[in-house]
Order: structure tokens, then C-alpha cells, then sequence
């Protein structure tokens, strides 16, 4: 294992921790971590290219009301590469989001968001334009009976919507008790049909594609922590179950994958980088790192929330598009 140094303001202990010679292709020869905004993100980060844009969600607040807890969706205009952000360029969204978690962006250009709901406001799937602040229901039953407390979401490049339902609500004291599994589902908004996609888990929480789409990884931050993927046949239903990798207490949380396959995974001290048959080839040590998207104009920027700042981690890796698996086109 060897330790590089990043360039550039960072956090105490920021770093990259190289465990295998494969990581030093996702790191390229000038990686480097710096913050972008001094700020209360906690979740659901997206990057929105067409705005060179970053929305995430709040961390959550409880004023007065321990059973209320309050998150807004918020934005930050990026500059480029340009590091820090004026305090002026982060603004909100969408205030008083029904404690949002998750989100991701659909092929129209609007946020997809996961919704924890409260005793008084169900939990549900919304979509929310992020030009209007507008947002509307896509799915908040199942079989009639009301959701969990939706965590995180991706959408396939068939439209398909896909999340992680813990009963994470009931457990920290602002939903009533659960109704429906913990569980992964998938909604198709062409047919408004919503079906339990896999089930068995403890507490089911980030999730995303294979580049091609081959592979649903999920994240259960139950007992035992651990990294689960299952193949996806070709009629969206999913096979094969399998373990890919362990991880520590209270993680993995946010889950993203690169153009070439490799896994990247939240844990306590950073982000950990794994091969796609789970070797932990490195991490991106951003102690506090709740979860990441990749972002920026080339698709090289791993944007990071933890709680009182968005980080930059600038890689030679890109993001995933959503697919195609890039690889097979070279």
C-alpha cells in the first residue's frame, strides 16, 4: 500500500491509499482533492452537465420537532474546474423536500428523487424540474400499501426506475412502522407498473448499473455490510445473486460505477475503488464522504458529500454512461 499526496486545498487526512497497481489508472498522473463548497450536503449528489451544475440534498434538521426532519434539494453552479465556488453559487431548489434522500437524472434532464416521507407526507418517487422547482408523484404504493422510506435511485437507459426501499425512516423516528420489505423495486412509468425486484436484505441502500447494464449492484448496510450483485436478464427481472465484496459498519452507502466496470463504494474513511469482481484496488480517502457522483465536463470529477462540504476529487477514471460499456467500443 502506498499514500499520494492531493493537490489543492483539502480536508485533514484527505489522500489517496493505493492498495493495487491497477489504481493508478483510475487516479492518471495528476490526481487531486479540493473543495468545492463549504456546505450541508449530505446526499443524492447529481451532476447536470447541460448547467454545469451540482445538485444534492441537505443534511437533515430537526428543529423542535425530532419527528420533522427538514431537508431542502439544493444546487451549486460550478465554474469549470475552478475551486472553491463562490458562497453566492450555491442556492436551493426546493425547500422542505419530504426529507430527500437519493437522486438521479432522468433522459429528460429531470432530478428523480427519492422521498422518505414523514408521519403526516407518504413516502414516494417523485420527479422534480429543476428549472421550476415543480415536482409530482411517479410512484408512492405498493400493492396498496405505502413505501418505506425510499434511500437511493438510478434510471436505466430503458427509462425504468429503480430503488432501494429501508425501513431507515421508522428506525430513526419520523415514519410509522413498515408495511412492506426492505427491498429493491423497479417502476416502469410507461406502464406505471411497480414490482419488488429483489428482496433479502437487511438494508438495502445505494445502488447502480454495469456499464452495460449486465449487472445491478446493491449496497446492504444491515448485518452483515456487504457489496451484492445480481445479473439482469433480459426481460428487466434479475437472476443470480452474489456477494462482491465486504465493507465496514454503516456502509457501503453511495455506489457508482466507471466506463471501465469498477466499482466505487462509500466507507468511512473515503470512497474505496474495487475491480468489477470486487478487489479493492484503492480509496479516495475523504474521511466523513457520505456519497459521490462523477461529474464535470469530461466526466472525470468525483464530486463528494460529506455533510459540511462538497469535495473534488479529480481522476483520470470517467462516470459510467448509462448502456454502453466502453470497453467493447475500442
Amino acid at each position: 500500500m502506498s499514500a499520494l499526496a492531493p493537490a489543492g486545498p483539502q480536508p485533514a487526512d484527505a489522500g489517496f491509499e493505493r492498495y493495487a497497481p491497477a489504481f493508478d489508472a483510475v487516479l492518471g498522473d495528476g490526481p487531486r482533492i479540493e473543495c468545492v463548497a463549504e456546505v450541508a450536503a449530505h446526499e443524492g449528489p447529481v451532476y447536470v452537465r447541460a448547467e454545469d451544475a451540482l445538485y444534492f440534498t441537505t443534511v437533515p434538521q430537526r428543529p423542535g420537532r425530532p419527528d420533522m426532519p427538514q431537508v431542502d434539494v439544493a444546487r451549486i453552479a460550478l465554474q469549470g474546474a475552478r475551486f472553491p465556488v463562490w458562497s453566492a453559487a450555491v442556492t436551493t431548489v426546493r425547500p422542505a423536500a419530504n426529507v430527500a434522500n437519493g437522486m438521479t437524472l432522468d433522459a429528460e434532464g429531470r432530478l428523480v428523487v427519492c422521498e422518505q416521507g414523514t408521519f403526516r407526507e407518504p413516502a414516494r418517487i417523485s420527479r422534480l424540474d429543476p428549472r421550476t422547482g415543480a415536482s409530482e408523484t411517479l410512484v408512492e404504493r405498493c400493492g396498496g400499501l405505502p413505501l418505506n422510506s425510499p434511500n437511493d435511485v438510478v434510471v436505466k437507459s430503458d427509462g425504468t426506475v429503480w430503488f432501494t426501499d429501508p425501513s431507515y425512516g421508522h428506525l430513526q423516528g419520523f415514519r410509522p412502522p413498515p408495511r412492506v420489505p426492505d427491498a429493491v423495486y423497479r417502476y416502469d412509468p410507461g406502464s406505471g407498473q411497480l414490482e419488488v425486484a429483489a428482496v433479502g436484505f437487511d438494508k438495502p441502500n445505494g445502488l447502480a448499473f454495469s456499464p452495460d447494464e449486465g449487472v445491478l449492484y446493491v449496497g446492504d448496510n444491515g448485518a452483515p455490510h456487504h457489496l451484492l450483485a445480481f445479473d439482469v436478464r433480459s426481460d428487466g427481472s434479475l437472476g443470480r445473486r452474489r456477494v462482491v465484496a465486504g465493507s465496514a459498519g454503516e456502509h457501503p452507502d453511495g455506489l457508482k460505477v466507471d466506463s471501465e466496470g469498477r466499482i466505487y463504494a462509500s466507507a468511512p474513511t473515503g470512497v474505496r475503488v474495487h475491480a468489477p469482481g470486487g478487489r479493492l484496488l484503492g480509496e479516495i480517502a475523504v474521511p466523513g464522504a457520505v456519497n459521490f457522483t462523477f461529474g464535470g465536463r469530461e466526466g472525470n470529477v468525483l464530486f463528494i458529500t460529506a455533510d459540511t462540504a462538497v469535495w473534488a476529487a479529480t481522476l483520470a477514471a470517467r462516470g459510467a454512461v448509462p448502456g454502453h460499456d466502453e470497453r467493447s467500443s475500442r
